[in-house]
């Protein structure tokens, strides 16, 4: 007799139990998500460079950046990609709430992205790259890799760790595939989307982005890679110099992201209706991609044309300026994109002018422009995106010299340390942080918001009438009944606290109103107060106990400061056992 086939629903329940029990099973999933990145990577890069071709009339092999002059009647294309942008923020505008991106989902939403998020990003990005505008496709790659693993670790219903996890891994494995840089890839999901090194993370981040960068390789796909070898003549004072220019690339790296903001903040307040914000940027860009066209898109093309090419220090100097300034239009006016290519073309001009600048000094120990440019570039890359590690490993994959890396990680770290220090933010963060969030890396704080005042609180607690005069209220609670009682007036409001030692402690008339005794009137927790406000509260009032009152003064619950701090210390070993894959 034949056994009956399992029904979709027993087949679905069977690979969730699986993938959330076995650990070798979970490495499968994430290899399943790298091949998955590293076709959907392959895709973005195909139609961007489509788009691009079909608007500005690039041969196969050419890159918008790196094209010497454009046709001023083909720079429309900018404008009319602005007004496509429009459109689109028309129609979505509606829902009035901004998408979640990798960084923010894994810092806050433990790993949940919705996928018209998903579709938002990306769709964005590639029709402000599509078009010229001088941004990356990164974001595209990083959302469209972390979107997917999202919806396959929703539909399996992973666990919060294991969802961050298989988030980062995607979007690791996307920019390991545009760039053909597997490390890269690996590092970029560590430092950036998950935010830690942990043993439990190590194995399926790799094979997602081994597994992706195969994908594309196969697929034929174009790397990012820059091809550059270094002079490997470095001593120690080289260390020094490139420290030196690890600190300026910081400093640079900081105003750069300032005068992002600064442009979205005056182009908000100019009042110019939201759709019609990217075409004037479009219009705006249109006399630079004039002057350079090395300025327009995320800078592949020039980047290669440029590192190494012995281009005169006023030429470096003009196209510097020319590529910040028309970043931060375009970011400021409302294309969609980042800025992780555009900071390591920018570091590569920033390298190669220091070094131009360094050689005007007689007897000054000679800097080779190709090892500046490798080195500005990282730095700068690390000041704006973060990740010392991913940037060094980006060097290394392009180089495959561990010379040049270490030199290259010494000023990585330099500016990290710096940007740490002076800003505390990368450019994903501080545009959370311009929104209001309290995020500095992709660290899972989420938790800390779920855990809120209603949910942890003591639902019915003993109340009593302000007006009980001292003998009832010692009848009605006994000594050793309760540690306290909240006074609720004869509207339901809060009217104070009264611990029920300093009842029994009262050598007062017995006929006096309990109200006399009754402390932390003002002191109270609103329901949807999060656990590290929770502590804030506890620790500016001295109380050992909190009313949870709802915003007419009513009373919800209450809250005692030993359960909040246990309740606390318990959540942070769970996570510390969940990085670490203990049970």
């Amino acid at each position: 007799m034949n056994e009956r086939p399992l029904r979709p629903s027993a087949l679905l329940y069977l690979a969730r139990r699986i993938f959330r029990s076995s650990e070798a099973s979970f490495i499968l999933l994430a290899v399943v998500v790298g091949i998955a990145a590293g076709l959907v990577a392959a895709a973005l890069s195909s139609i961007a460079h489509l788009f691009q071709s079909a608007l500005y009339d690039l041969n196969f092999d050419d890159r918008l950046s790196g094209l010497a002059i454009i046709s001023p009647i083909r720079l429309l294309a900018l404008p009319l990609g602005g007004a496509l942008l429009g459109a689109i923020i028309l129609i979505v505008r509606k829902h009035k709430r901004t998408a979640i991106d990798v960084v923010e989902a894994n810092a806050l939403h433990g790993g949940r992205i919705p996928f018209r998020d998903t579709l938002l990003v990306s769709g964005q990005t590639l029709l402000s790259n599509g078009c010229g505008a001088s941004v990356g496709l990164e974001a595209a790659y990083a959302q469209a890799g972390g979107g997917i693993a999202s919806l396959i670790g929703q539909w399996l219903n992973l666990r919060r760790n294991d969802m961050r996890v298989l988030v980062g891994a995607g979007a690791g494995a996307a920019i390991g595939a545009a760039f053909g840089a597997p490390l890269t890839g690996a590092f970029y999901a560590f430092e950036i989307v998950i935010g830690a090194y942990t043993p439990a993370s190590i194995a399926p981040v790799l094979a997602a982005t081994i597994a992706a960068v195969i994908t594309a390789r196969t697929l034929g796909a174009t790397p990012y890679l820059i091809a550059a070898t270094s002079s490997q003549n470095l001593a120690t004072i080289d260390y020094l110099l490139y420290a030196v220019l690890g600190l300026i690339a910081a400093m640079l790296g900081i105003a750069l992201m300032r005068l992002v903001s600064f442009a979205e903040a005056t182009v908000r307040h100019t009042r110019l209706p939201e759709w019609s914000r990217p075409v004037l940027g479009g219009l705006i860009l249109m006399p630079i991609a004039m002057i350079s066209p090395h300025a327009l898109s995320a800078g592949h093309g020039a980047l290669h044309l440029t590192i190494g090419g012995e281009l005169a220090l006023g030429m470096l100097t003009l196209i510097f300026g020319l590529k910040a300034l028309a970043s931060i239009v375009s970011l400021g006016f409302g294309f969609r994109g980042g800025l992780f290519f555009a900071s390591l073309f920018l570091g590569a001009l920033l390298g190669q002018i220091l070094a131009g600048l360094w050689a005007l000094i007689p007897g000054a120990v000679t800097l080779s422009p190709v090892d500046a440019a490798l080195v500005g570039m990282a730095a700068l890359a690390v000041a704006v995106v973060g990740g010392p590690m991913t940037m060094s490993l980006l060097v290394l994959e392009a180089t495959h010299d561990f010379e040049i890396t270490a030199v290259v990680l010494t000023a990585t770290l330099c500016s990290s340390a710096l940007v740490r220090e002076r800003f505390g933010y990368s450019f994903s963060t501080w545009r959370l942080h311009l929104r209001g969030e309290v995020v500095r890396s992709a660290r899972d704080v989420g938790w800390m918001r779920l855990l809120t005042a209603r949910r942890m609180m003591r639902t019915a607690p003993a109340t009593a009438s302000p007006t009980l005069s001292m003998a009832t209220f010692k009848e009605q609670f006994p000594l050793g009944s309760t540690s306290r009682v909240l006074l609720e007036d004869h509207d339901g409001y809060y009217a104070g606290l009264v611990p029920t030692a300093s009842v029994y402690a009262d050598t007062g008339p017995t006929d006096r109103m309990i109200s006399e005794l009754s402390i932390l009137r003002d002191a109270t927790l609103s329901p949807d107060m999060p656990i590290g406000a929770i502590m804030e509260r506890f620790d500016e009032s001295e109380a050992d106990d909190l009313a949870v009152v709802d915003p007419a003064g009513r009373i919800l619950g209450m809250l005692t400061e030993k359960y909040v701090r246990k309740r606390y210390a318990d959540e942070i070993d769970r996570s510390q056992r969940d990085l670490y894959g203990e049970d």
